[in-house]
C-alpha cells in the first residue's frame, strides 16, 4: 500500500510539473517512474541515431538521443524496460569545463527517447552535450543559446531546410549545412516520407539500403522504423549535431496532403486518428521538441514562438491539425475561385490564427517571421489556360489567407517574412491580396526552400518554370534544383541567399550559391543582392 500511496503523490506532482511550471523550466521529470528498472549494457552502441539540439532559449535548450543498438527491428534491440541515462553540458568542445549535468530515462512508452530541458546556461553562445548509457558514450553535439530576451543584436543567421525523401537522393546538403555558421536551423518539414519503399537511383547511398523499408507506414512501430532508417543517415546526423533545429511539420510525417481529420484515401476520420496518434508519437519520440510538445492521443502542439533578441520574432506554425478539407476533393484541375474561396475555410484554424496576431500585436522585433509548411503566394500554375492554384496550399484557401494578409497590411505589421518549403523548388516572390492584381506596395515577402532530395537532381529553370514568372508578376525567382537557404538579417536588410547542388543522385555534389535575393527594412520589395 505504501507504494501505491507512493506512486499516487508522484501522479499528483508530474501533473503540477506539467501544468502548473511555467514553460522553459528543465525538466528531466519522469513520465512514469523515477527509476531504471535494470542495469543494461550494450555490445553495439545505441546512439546509432545520433543526437540533436532544438528549440533553444536564451537560458537552453532541449538536448536529444534515442537508444537504439539495432534500430530497424521491433524494440530497436532494447528491453521493455526503463533506461537510465547520463548526460552533460559543456562549455567547451574539449568538455573540460561541465556546466550542467543529471540523469534522466529513457522509457520503451516513447521509443526509449530522451528530451532534456536544459536550462540555467547564458544566452548567445554556444555549448556542447553528450550523453552515456549502458557504458556506451554518444558523439558530441553542439548547441547555441538564443540572445537575452530583448538584446539589441547587429545580426542573426540561420538555415532553412526540409523534404528530405530518402528514396530521391543522397543528404549531400546536411553535410554542407552542417559546415555553416548558422545560428540555428528551421526545418519546415516532410521530415520522413511515409510512403511504401520502390526502386531508387543506382549508387544512392552505396553499400546502404536507399528504398523504403516495407509497405506504407501506419502503426508506431512502422514510422519509428522509418525515422531510424532517416536518422542513420550520416550527413543528416552531422547537420543535427552541428546546429540546434526548429522543427514542424507537414503531410509526409503522417500522411500525404493530409488535413485535419480528412486523409489521402478517404478514411473514417476515427479510423485515420490511429494513424495520427502513431506519427505524432513517433514525430515527437524522434525530434528535439520540448515537453509542451509531448502528444495527447492523436493531437500534438506544434505552433509556438521564439525571440532572438531584438531582431526576430519566429512564428512556427501548423497548417495541418486545424485546417478543413482541401476544396475540390484535393485537385487543382477545373477547380473554380469560387471553391478556393469558401468563407468557412479555415487554414490555420481560429484559435491559432488568434494566437498569431496577438503576437503580431505584442512584438517589438525588427523582423516578424511566419515559418511554416506552403505557400502563400496565389501562383497561377497554368499559365495561358484556365486559373489553377496549388490547392494544398494558401492559395487553395484564399478567406484565411486574405484574412491574415488583410491584418498585416491593416494593423502595419512591420517587415513580415514568410519562410515556406513543400514545393521541391526555390521561390521567391511578393505577397499581394491578389497575384493577378498587385497592389502598387506588397504586404509581405516570401522565401520558399527547396528540398534536400524530394524530387531528384532537378535542374535550374524548366520552360515551364520560366512561363511561371511570366504569368505570375508577383513571383521573382525559381529554381528546380536542390539545397537550403540561408537567410542573413540584420535591422537594415533581410538576405536570403539560396544554395543549390548539381546532383544528388550520386555522391559528390558541389553546392554553389544560385542567387542573392534582399529586402530593405519596411520595404517588403525583393531586389537582387
Amino acid at each position: 500500500m505504501a507504494q501505491r500511496d507512493e506512486r499516487l503523490n508522484y501522479t499528483r506532482r508530474s501533473l503540477i510539473n506539467r501544468f502548473g511550471a511555467a514553460a522553459g523550466v528543465m525538466i528531466s521529470v519522469p513520465l512514469i517512474s523515477s527509476r531504471a528498472d535494470a542495469q543494461v549494457s550494450f555490445g553495439d552502441t545505441p546512439f546509432k541515431l545520433g543526437v540533436a539540439s532544438g528549440d533553444p532559449a536564451p537560458d537552453g535548450f532541449v538536448i536529444w538521443t534515442r537508444l537504439a543498438p539495432r534500430p530497424f527491428e521491433i524494440g530497436c534491440g532494447m528491453p521493455s524496460t526503463n533506461v537510465e541515462v547520463d548526460w552533460e553540458v559543456a562549455s567547451d568542445e574539449a568538455f573540460g569545463s561541465i556546466v550542467q549535468s543529471g540523469k534522466t530515462m529513457a522509457r520503451p512508452h516513447l521509443g526509449h527517447s530522451v528530451h532534456v530541458e536544459v536550462a540555467g546556461l547564458s544566452p548567445g553562445r554556444p555549448y556542447w552535450y553528450r550523453f552515456r548509457a549502458g557504458g556506451a558514450q554518444s558523439q558530441a553535439g553542439r548547441a547555441k543559446t538564443t540572445p537575452a530576451a530583448g538584446a539589441t543584436l547587429a545580426r542573426a543567421r540561420f538555415g532553412v531546410a526540409g523534404c528530405q525523401n530518402y528514396e530521391a537522393g543522397l543528404y549531400t546538403a546536411h553535410k554542407y549545412l552542417a559546415a555553416e555558421d548558422l545560428d540555428f536551423v528551421f526545418c519546415y518539414g516532410d521530415y520522413i516520407y511515409e510512403n511504401a519503399g520502390r526502386p531508387t537511383p543506382a549508387g544512392v547511398r552505396p553499400g546502404i539500403q536507399s528504398a523504403h523499408f516495407g509497405g506504407e507506414i501506419y502503426s508506431v512501430d512502422d514510422y519509428r522504423r522509418r525515422y531510424a532508417q532517416y536518422k542513420m543517415d550520416p550527413d543528416l546526423q552531422a547537420a543535427h549535431a552541428a546546429h540546434s533545429w526548429f522543427s514542424v511539420w507537414d503531410d509526409h510525417e503522417t500522411d500525404n496532403n493530409w488535413a485535419s481529420i480528412f486523409d489521402e484515401g478517404n478514411n473514417p476520420a476515427e479510423i485515420f486518428a490511429f494513424r495520427r496518434q502513431a506519427a505524432a508519437q513517433a514525430y515527437y519520440e524522434n525530434l528535439p521538441l520540448r515537453r509542451t510538445s509531448l502528444p495527447s492521443g492523436p493531437a500534438i502542439q506544434i505552433y509556438r514562438r521564439a525571440h532572438y533578441g531584438d531582431l526576430l520574432d519566429v512564428n512556427l506554425l501548423d497548417t495541418r491539425q486545424y485546417r478543413t478539407n482541401q476544396p475540390c476533393n484535393d485537385k487543382s484541375e477545373g477547380c473554380s475561385v469560387e471553391a478556393v474561396s469558401d468563407p468557412k475555410a479555415e487554414f490555420m484554424g481560429r484559435q491559432q490564427e488568434d494566437w498569431l496576431f496577438k503576437g503580431f500585436a505584442a512584438s517589438r522585433a525588427k523582423w516578424n517571421v511566419l515559418a511554416q509548411q506552403m505557400m502563400m503566394m496565389d501562383l497561377d500554375r497554368d499559365p495561358g489556360s484556365n486559373l489553377r492554384y496549388n490547392i494544398d496550399s494558401w492559395a487553395g484557401y484564399r478567406a484565411p489567407r486574405n484574412r491574415l494578409l488583410k491584418h498585416i497590411r491593416d494593423r502595419k505589421v512591420q517587415n513580415v517574412i514568410v519562410l515556406t518549403g513543400d514545393e521541391h523548388v526555390n521561390y521567391a516572390g511578393e505577397l499581394h491580396l491578389d497575384g493577378r492584381t498587385p497592389e502598387r506596395t506588397p504586404i509581405a515577402v516570401e522565401f520558399v526552400a527547396t528540398s534536400i532530395t524530394s524530387g531528384g537532381d532537378g535542374q535550374d529553370q524548366s520552360d515551364g518554370a520560366k512561363a511561371l514568372i511570366g504569368a505570375n508578376p508577383q513571383l521573382k525567382f525559381i529554381n528546380q534544383q536542390r539545397g537550403y537557404v540561408v537567410c542573413d538579417v540584420t535591422p537594415e536588410r533581410w538576405l536570403s541567399e539560396f544554395k543549390v547542388l548539381d546532383k544528388v543522385s550520386t555522391p559528390g555534389g558541389v553546392l554553389s550559391t544560385r542567387t542573392k535575393l534582399a529586402v530593405a527594412a519596411k520595404s517588403n520589395t525583393l531586389a537582387a543582392a
